[in-house]
């Protein structure tokens, strides 16, 4: 049984005001936020506001009105999109404060937060040369050179998050109609499943037979065990995709400050560049919405750079 005095010492002091208040906030957090990021963002979101409230003699969440939102809002010294998301958290926050019949009405509401509106994403990209070069320079004469080639062809092909890669279990590479697919644990908890390019299909059998991997239940993705050059049994951290693409796009000679991401993005824009259809783009990347997908398309920016040097002096 959740103990309730804990809660209401957890909490920030603005949804402490009583028991009630403190244990449906609780509740909002643990029970209506399953993605980590964002519980941690939101968490982050109440509190600041929570330390605002308090610094104007506000420290009861049920005496705050949308005057005292919009304020906190407009003094925020944040880009658009974070100011945004913490208004939609507080927006949640008090809708479910007033589902629960703690809270009268939700004073943020009727708060607007401020204009953004983003047609291209800031993701840095590769060419298709530069990812080509990047993946022929990897030595693959080792199991984390194997894996390194793998997994990055594993975002590339199949625009794969690389939190979705990393979760991988070796079960989630199979055989169906004599063609190799991949199964991808995405965000909420939904599975995708991909047919392979045909380089990601012999990368993933090459790693898998030449690091000796073993159940079908283990870790596709490990990490490497100390300095050994072997593979442990735990799987790869985001961190360590991070430092690994950092390292191999050195090693190919790239400038460009690209991480995980770049990946999908320079999947997604060379699909479309050779003709694909932004809707099956959507579709493969598991986006909710074209619009999402639409962002990660970086093929204007050759058309830009092609004017760019129609100036000649």
């Amino acid at each position: 049984m959740v103990n309730q005095v804990a809660i209401h010492h957890q909490v920030p002091v603005l949804y402490a005001a009583s028991p009630a208040v403190a244990k449906r906030t609780g509740e909002f957090f643990a029970v209506s936020i399953r993605n980590l990021n964002t519980r941690k963002a939101y968490a982050r979101a109440a509190a600041d506001f929570s330390a605002w409230c308090e610094l104007h003699g506000i420290t009861d969440v049920r005496l705050v009105q949308p005057v005292h939102v919009a304020a906190y809002i407009e003094g925020l010294q944040s880009s658009a999109p974070s100011v945004k998301q913490r208004l939609a958290a507080l927006r949640m926050l008090f809708d479910w404060l007033v589902i629960g019949q703690v809270m009268p009405t939700n004073p943020a509401s009727s708060v607007r937060g401020p204009r953004h509106s983003v047609k291209k994403g800031k993701t840095p990209v590769l060419s298709a040369e530069e990812a080509r070069a990047l993946l022929d320079r990897i030595d693959t004469s080792t199991s984390i050179g194997l894996r390194d080639r793998a997994l990055i062809g594993l975002m590339v092909y199949t625009f794969a998050r690389v939190g979705a890669a990393i979760q991988m279990r070796i079960e989630d590479v199979y055989i169906q109609g004599r063609r190799t697919w991949v199964r991808l644990h995405e965000k909420g908890g939904k599975q995708h499943e991909m047919p392979c390019h045909h380089n990601l299909e012999a990368w993933l059998h090459e790693y898998i037979e030449g690091a000796q991997l073993g159940d079908a239940k283990d870790y596709l993705f490990r990490s490497a065990a100390g300095r050994t050059g072997r593979l442990s049994d735990t799987p790869m951290a985001q961190a360590d995709v991070f430092r690994m693409v950092r390292r191999r796009a050195a090693a190919a000679g790239i400038r460009t400050r690209i991480g995980c991401h770049s990946f999908r993005a320079t999947g997604i824009t060379e699909y479309l560049r050779n003709g694909g259809k932004l809707e099956i783009a959507q579709q493969m990347a598991n986006h909710e919405s074209a619009r999402t997908t639409g962002l990660y398309d970086r093929r204007t920016d050759q058309i830009n750079l092609d004017e760019v040097e129609r100036i000649v002096i």
